[in-house]
């Protein structure tokens, strides 16, 4: 593995499995378990029948929620298809893969649905925030939610074709939609976003947005535009969101993130220059923060009562993994 400039050899350890094996369950939506059994998408005659076997369970979804069944402790965010909640709502639906023997899809609801779940009270409506915040799920099962709402929001936004205009048809269990008129075919989209913590010796560059929590400092973050490596994104978000020069950028893990449908690919990189220049329409603040500042940040003692984000964030991870708290 690369050198990780300014982390001592035993932390610069830990990243290993991170870069190299599964990513760490504590990372939000980064574990899936599911076979996508990609074969079946073109063969609706045997999703016709998975959909009606015993085990098939659908994830139901209205708008950016996810609907749960509210005090269930096991399974709360899975349905058999005849207890669905909004059945007269139901709009697409994405076979998302099997786990084991048994399939699972996801179901949107129509935005109309939404006063009929929230006037049921053995049901609760939850976004994917605080879904992955408050451990309801397990990873494997939050890997495949986010699977599903990422899908469904592509969906909600490509009903019409961007060639000509007309109406676009679902197909391949959705998986991709076609032009009624032109045929033009459309298949989801991920963003790559980079998401970088640059590294002086024995300090980290953080910064804090404007809609941040009180305190709350972060590591940069940037879409990888066309034509551009994940490399040299990295490179150009650190000089424009703070002016400070990169040089060797270390990739570290990657976590999707439906909001709407990312992947946030984490990297370290060394910093060739110190002094800092903020971009003000980016960042409210910016500075240097020593590893044990940030140890402090972490544990939640730091005497100006500055945190970082939680945990299931891949910013998180690239912050205690450099501070050695991971």
């Amino acid at each position: 593995m690369n050198e990780i400039v300014g982390i001592p050899p035993e932390i610069a350890a830990l990243f290993s499995p991170l870069a190299e094996h599964r990513a760490p369950t504590t990372l939000g939506f980064a574990t899936n378990h599911l076979d996508r059994s990609a074969f079946l998408r073109t063969k609706p005659e045997a999703l016709a029948q998975i959909k009606a076997e015993a085990m098939t369970r659908f994830y139901v979804f209205c708008g950016d929620n996810i609907v749960l069944k509210a005090g269930e402790s096991a399974e709360p965010a899975l349905f058999a298809f005849d207890e669905m909640p909004g059945a007269a709502h139901f709009r697409e639906q994405i076979f998302l893969g099997r786990e084991g023997e048994a399939a699972r899809f996801a179901m949107l609801l129509a935005s109309e649905a939404e006063a009929e779940l929230q006037a049921d009270a053995t049901l609760e409506l939850l976004g994917l925030r605080a879904l992955a915040l408050g451990e309801k799920l397990t990873p494997g099962a939050l890997g495949a939610v986010a699977q599903g709402k990422a899908m469904l929001h592509w969906h909600s936004r490509h009903r019409f074709c961007a060639n000509c205009g007309a109406p676009t048809l679902v197909h391949e269990a959705g998986w991709k939609r076609v032009c009624e008129s032109c045929s033009a075919e459309h298949f989801p989209r991920t963003d790559p976003v980079v998401i970088m913590l640059t590294i002086d010796g024995d300090r980290c560059l953080l910064g804090r947005g404007p809609k941040f929590p009180p305190g709350w400092y972060s590591t940069l973050a940037g879409f990888v535009e066309p034509g551009e490596t994940i490399e040299d994104a990295v490179r150009r978000e650190t000089m424009e969101e703070a002016g400070i020069v990169g040089g060797r950028v270390t990739l570290m893990a990657n976590q999707p993130w439906p909001f709407p449908a990312s992947l946030m690919i984490g990297a370290f990189v060394e910093a060739k220059s110190t002094t800092i220049a903020v971009d003000r329409d980016e960042l409210e603040d910016c500075r240097w923060f020593s590893r044990e500042e940030v140890r402090l940040m972490l544990a939640g003692t730091h005497p100006d009562g500055l945190g970082v984000p939680a945990k299931m964030s891949i910013a998180s991870h690239l912050i205690r993994h450099f501070a050695g708290m991971e």
